[in-house]
């Protein structure tokens, strides 16, 4: 109506821009890979366990007069070979795959790339066998789990780490399954992980191997 002033139109504030992430920059540390995180984790609660072992043994040995000394089999030897050659082929294939993935990293490692860890899983295969043959010549001379504190301390440190090993030939293989269909560097850093606990299990054998050849 004339004469009657109309109030002014609010104000309303312009909305507030979202806010903004810095961008990562070349320095910046990338966040840990849980592959290996797991893997560290997985290194030390086994380092522990086996070395309370150890120590168990130790204490045993010092208190028993029963504690019967025994030649361990020559096998035992020959695994070792074994283990350590599969480790070489891993670390081997790891490096010719991560080579082939930086030239073209948008493709999936050929199959000499992956030679390495398919021999790896052959030898991880041969060394399990062999120990199961090392223990079937250990009974056929009558040392049995349950025959002497040696014999049971041997059987418990060889039966541990064969499962180990087992645990890792799984793992491998599921990483080369991974290898073989999907690119980028996801299944590199599951290679890597893979890897590191493979070469662990080699130094913990020949750790065991040492052990057990000075103590029973």
């Amino acid at each position: 109506m004339p004469g009657i002033a109309t109030p002014p139109a609010p104000i309303v504030p312009p909305p507030a821009a979202p806010p903004t992430v810095a961008p990562r920059t070349i320095t910046e540390p990338s966040p840990p890979q849980s592959a290996q995180t797991g893997v560290w984790i997985a290194i030390g609660t086994i380092c522990m366990s086996f070395a309370a072992l150890t120590s168990a043994m130790v204490v045993r040995q010092g208190a028993a007069p029963d504690w019967r000394h025994f030649q361990l089999p020559q096998l035992l030897y020959v695994n070792t070979l074994v283990l350590l050659a599969s480790s070489g082929t891993l670390e081997w294939s790891r490096r010719r795959i991560a080579a082939v993935s930086v030239g073209a990293p948008g493709l999936v490692p050929r199959l000499d790339g992956l030679a390495g860890v398919y021999l790896t899983l052959a030898l991880g295969l041969l060394f399990v066998s062999g120990q199961v043959i090392a223990w079937r010549q250990l009974a056929a001379q009558g040392l049995f789990l349950a025959t002497a504190p040696s014999s049971a301390f041997f059987y418990v440190f060889t039966a541990l780490h064969g499962l180990h090993v087992v645990g890792g030939l799984l793992g491998l293989s599921y990483v080369l399954r991974r290898l073989r269909r999907v690119a980028g560097p996801a299944p590199q850093i599951a290679l890597r992980a893979a890897a590191l606990y493979w070469h662990f299990m080699g130094a913990l054998w020949l750790y065991l191997l040492v052990i057990l050849a000075t103590r029973v």
